[in-house]
């Protein structure tokens, strides 16, 4: 799934997602040991990016976590670009207890064609997905069956 092609609009969810794996790996290869870290992405005033690929689409980006030894991680920022797993575009910075370990305009790789595996070499836990699949019966001839014959 690509979420920055030209055409299509940039979703919070893949500003969410992609945030939260690029700076965990950024962090981690910066030798910091990542618990947990959460990401929200709001477009401000817009209910809905712009649909327009000429048009600046700005999505303001906040992250919250914690190091294994409780160190308090906050990212904050603007993405102007994100591809599903792949790379975020934008100015992100990253402070553990107040103090800044990066500032960047860009993580991961945004001309990768396919987004990087979802477990970790060697294993390990991944994202996984739900389906819920509804059906209606329909039973109009037995009495007991309510409502209207679903």
């Amino acid at each position: 799934m690509v979420a920055c092609e030209p055409g299509t609009t940039l979703s919070t969810a893949t500003i969410t997602y992609t945030t939260d794996q690029l700076v965990t790996q950024e962090l981690e290869r910066r030798k910091v040991e990542v618990r947990w870290l959460s990401c929200t992405a709001d477009f401000g005033d817009r209910a809905t990016p712009s649909p327009s690929a000429s048009e600046s689409t700005v999505a303001d980006v906040d992250c919250q976590g914690q190091t294994n030894d409780g160190k308090d991680i906050t990212v904050t920022g603007k993405v102007t670009r994100a591809v599903n797993g792949a790379c975020v575009r934008g100015d992100l910075t990253a402070k553990i207890d107040g103090k800044q370990r990066f500032q960047v305009t860009g993580l991961g790789d945004c001309d990768a064609t396919t987004a990087p595996p979802l477990a970790p070499p060697g294993g390990g836990a991944g994202p996984t997905t739900t389906v819920t699949v509804t059906r209606t019966v329909y039973c109009q001839n037995d009495p007991q069956c309510w409502p209207e014959g679903k």
